[in-house]
């Protein structure tokens, strides 16, 4: 840093944060993604639907160092855990309204899923257990 930029006090400590990881996501190997996620991706929040190369990339290296960084500070946040939990990403984006909203809603959504592929499994094995009882009696009578 310069003499000058330095008398800037903490927030050019601020700036230097958030960019250390774009200096680390050059080293990172490119293709995270699928080949066209992030394509549909933007073009479901309005992009062209073939944007150049280099919009795709450089999308791609915003998102990689934003969910980098937030799964870093999710990490710092349950280090005393030793674990991750979906609390520490919550917690992280409870001042976020629409994303804390979407996420609970994508978290009970995948609440009702789990519950209606139990009953749907539950369901089938009581079926089965039917139709092979169906078929003892059948058996027998035969």
């Amino acid at each position: 840093m310069s003499k000058s930029s330095a008398g800037e006090g903490s927030s050019s400590k601020s700036k230097a944060g958030p960019s250390q990881p774009a200096e680390t996501s050059f080293k990172r190997k490119r293709g995270v993604f699928q080949k066209n996620v992030m394509q549909h991706m933007m073009y479901g929040f309005g992009d062209d639907p073939n944007p150049l190369p280099e919009s795709v990339a450089l999308m791609e290296d915003i998102v990689v160092e934003y969910i980098t960084d937030l799964v870093h500070k999710a990490q710092d946040t349950g280090s005393n855990r030793g674990k991750l939990s979906v609390e520490d990403f919550l917690y992280l984006i409870r001042k976020d309204l629409p994303k804390r909203n979407r996420c609970k809603e994508l978290l009970s959504m995948n609440e009702e899923l789990k519950q209606a592929r139990k009953a749907f499994e539950t369901d089938e094995e009581n079926l089965r257990k039917a139709f092979e009882a169906d078929d003892d009696k059948l058996g027998s009578t035969e």
